[in-house]
């Protein structure tokens, strides 16, 4: 194994051990809110590039605030509206383009993962009044850019209510749950596509284009809710699993001053991910995509006549990632992102969608596009040319010329850029330092002063054992994967230590990254506490390392992860510090999956597992995220089959813990029911928690700190404590 040389931060640490006793960390010290991040919520910049806006909450008691900020002096200018008798607690706010009016989000009730349905106010700022959009709750309400309307979705259909006259008229009539939607998207959208309004306004405010979902012959799931009646009830709803029919999409256009809808055709489009209409009003771009996700097309549609032009294609051997990196520019060009040269980087398009140059270029990838000053003749984005555990700040010209890093501080930095591009809102972290905000100019990164930062949680942590990550690589399977290694404070490498590896291990993610810890980094400090060696690898198939790496995976998910896991944990026991005899891994969603196959597959390695709502066979998840990088199970029975592990329970030698939540939408109940049915016909012993009616989260009052308590123990007793087995024993079956 080959370390890195780490970074002057790790050895100047915050958390260096001293001799003094130091608190560890408990359950109820991570899940009690203690260790929160102080932040800029909802963070937005005025037109006029001087002045920006932040929402200020306090949830207890309930209020809530927008408060106006100057750049250049980050005084508070005044407060725009705050939550009063005539203005109810909001969590949430978006202005028109004009900014003469503000949406506010209150009672806000979640969907799903992203959609919420809410009461909602608009705000007249001129005149300070409040007027009410509808007393139902309704769905992604958007003002129109002058602030005059605001259109919403109630019931599966688009609604349009005129704030002057206070009139509302129904845009679509057909929509019916479980059927037709207009505007709204279907379940598997949302979660694979990541949206939930499919309407927009054009910028002149004349009209509306919306994708409407026909998905009536979407195979229908059912979960059962247990509440507190005396009897449970059922909720349903569409859920297309691999290989089952999709909703029916189309677009269409409505036009404010008629009220005529029109359909645009757009051949044979299977998906239509994204929409955005272009700065001319009358010009919309679409972006449709094939089954397989490999062949992506983006459209011109002219409002006008209906008529579409192709304005650019891609195509992948595996597939085509959806973004939203597109920007259209005054002279009607655009700026768009593609993985076409092997790492995911900025191009310039014509207005006619031929290609004028590629921007960036280099064995990185581009992770983030910030937009365009063409006033300066500069590009920003944010990407890992510093390595892929971190994140930089960067501008270029449009020609790819004259790059310059604007972030300084070894770690992950984001910006938020005012609308002129005069200054930037960074935002900065690394495993050692939480959240910075500093004010810095744009043109060369000049940091120009300090706006918040988390120095008290710092110096509470303090009073705490914590440990540095010792970030490094180490080569499995002829590639240099990325790591962290948590040891215990009071490390002797002398002595011997179990270890437990994390991973999550899905296509294009990252959990070895210099960034601020969350939860699990807490619960992993916790467990270093008392004993334990806790390791992460980035195998094949994460992401930030090029597109041969990401999609090394395709037709094969979990297969080539599970074998960089089970390598892993061989090469790691090797060295004279780790335990061989007491070796876990644990993870959730996808890597629930990871840990349960590795414990199967890696029988001979690994003495526990802990998985957390597991997919445990393909064929029970989604169309657009299994098909992506798997085809369907028709044409790649075996890509399902051969990784799902209730297909080889007797495989089972180690401790195995299984947790679910029994109203997971997103990964069913089920994956773990028949991952329980298989280990019992096998007659493998195993622990299992099922959590009554909580999502793929598994999260809501107390239920987080318990099923962690559930998980400290297992590894306590299963990992930390096991006792080690006399080698005679160890050829000794349990008969019986």
């Amino acid at each position: 194994m080959r370390k890195i040389a780490l970074p002057l931060i790790f050895l100047l640490s915050s958390f260096t051990i001293v001799l003094a006793q130091k608190n560890e960390i408990t359950l109820q010290d991570i899940w009690s809110g203690g260790f929160r991040t102080q932040g800029m919520d909802v963070l937005r910049s005025m037109k006029d590039g001087k002045q920006y806006t932040v929402l200020n909450f306090d949830r207890n008691p309930q209020r809530s605030s927008i408060d106006k900020y100057d750049y250049k002096t980050l005084e508070k200018v005044e407060t725009i509206v705050s939550s009063s008798d005539n203005v109810p607690f909001f969590t949430s706010y978006e202005f028109s383009k004009d900014e003469s009016k503000m949406l506010l989000a209150t009672a806000i009730e979640p969907i799903f993962r992203r959609s919420r349905l809410g009461i909602y106010y608009v705000y007249d700022i001129g005149s300070k009044s409040t007027k009410k959009i509808s007393e139902n709750k309704i769905q992604e309400p958007e003002l129109s850019p002058d602030g005059s309307k605001v259109a919403y979705a109630f019931e599966n259909n688009l609604y349009l209510m005129d704030l002057v006259s206070g009139e509302t008229k129904q845009i679509t009539q057909d929509g019916v749950y479980g059927r037709i939607i207009n505007g709204i998207t279907d379940w598997v959208y949302e979660e694979e596509f990541s949206f939930v309004q499919a309407f927009e306004w054009n910028s002149n405010g004349t009209k509306i284009a919306f994708i409407r979902f026909d998905e009536t012959n979407v195979p229908q799931f059912s979960m059962d809710v247990y509440g507190t009646d005396l009897y449970p009830s059922q909720y349903e709803f569409k859920y297309p699993k691999a290989g089952e029919e999709n909703a029916k999409v189309s677009l269409h256009l409505y036009d404010i001053a008629t009220g005529e809808l029109s359909n645009i055709d757009l051949g044979e489009a299977y998906y239509i991910p994204r929409i955005q209409w272009m700065n001319d009003p009358d010009y919309l771009s679409v972006q449709t995509i094939n089954r397989h996700q490999n062949h992506l097309t983006l459209h011109k549609v002219n409002a006008n006549d209906n008529s579409v032009a192709v304005l650019l294609e891609e195509k992948d051997e595996a597939y085509v990632d959806i973004h939203d990196n597109l920007t259209f520019l005054a002279d009607d060009g655009f700026i768009w992102t593609s993985e076409k040269d092997g790492y995911n980087h900025l191009y310039l398009y014509n207005q006619d969608g031929g290609l004028a140059n590629q921007i960036t270029q280099g064995p990185w990838e581009v992770t983030n596009y910030y937009g365009y000053d063409r006033k300066n003749d500069r590009v920003y984005y944010q990407s890992v040319e510093n390595g892929s555990i971190n994140r930089d700040v960067y501008s270029i010209s449009i020609s790819g010329k004259n790059k310059r890093r604007l972030s300084t501080k070894e770690g992950t930095n984001s910006a938020d850029f005012s609308a002129d591009y005069t200054y930037y809102i960074n935002t900065f972290s690394n495993a050692e330092t939480p959240y910075e905000f500093t004010l810095n100019r744009a043109k060369d990164g000049k940091k120009l002063k300090n706006i918040k930062d988390n120095t008290s949680l710092l110096a509470k942590l303090g009073d705490y054992e914590m440990v540095p990550k010792e970030f490094s690589t180490i080569t499995i399977n002829g590639n240099e994967l990325n790591m962290w290694t948590l040891k215990p404070a009071d490390f002797d490498p002398s002595k011997k230590y179990p270890l437990l590896l994390y991973q999550y291990s899905g296509p294009g993610s990252q959990q070895v990254a210099n960034r601020w810890m969350g939860s699990n980094d807490y619960w992993h400090q916790m467990l270093a506490s008392q004993g334990v060696i806790v390791a992460c690898v980035d195998g094949r198939g994460t992401g930030f390392k090029g597109r041969d790496f990401k999609k090394s995976t395709y037709l094969n998910l979990v297969k080539y992860e599970t074998e960089d896991q089970i390598a892993v944990a061989k090469e790691l026991s090797a060295l004279p510090y780790i335990d061989e005899e007491r070796t876990g891994i644990w993870g959730w969603s996808f890597g629930g999956h990871m840990s349960t196959n590795s414990l199967l597959k890696g029988n001979d390695v690994f003495e526990m597992a802990i998985a957390v709502a597991p997919v445990t066979s393909w064929r029970f998840y989604d169309t657009i995220y299994t098909e992506r990088f798997l085809r369907t199970p028709q044409e790649n029975p075996g890509g399902y089959d051969n990784e799902s592990p209730f297909n080889y329970p007797e495989l089972l030698k180690g401790d195995y813990l299984l947790v679910h939540g029994s109203g997971d939408d997103n990964v069913h109940l089920q994956n773990t029911m028949r991952m329980a049915e298989a280990l019992i016909q096998a007659d493998k012993q195993f622990e299992w928690a099922i959590y009554p009616d909580k999502n793929h989260g598994i999260y809501g009052g107390n239920t987080r700190k318990h099923l962690y308590r559930k998980m400290t123990d297992f590894v306590i007793e299963k990992l930390r404590d096991r006792p080690k087995k006399p080698a005679q024993l160890l050829k000794q079956p349990i008969k019986g």
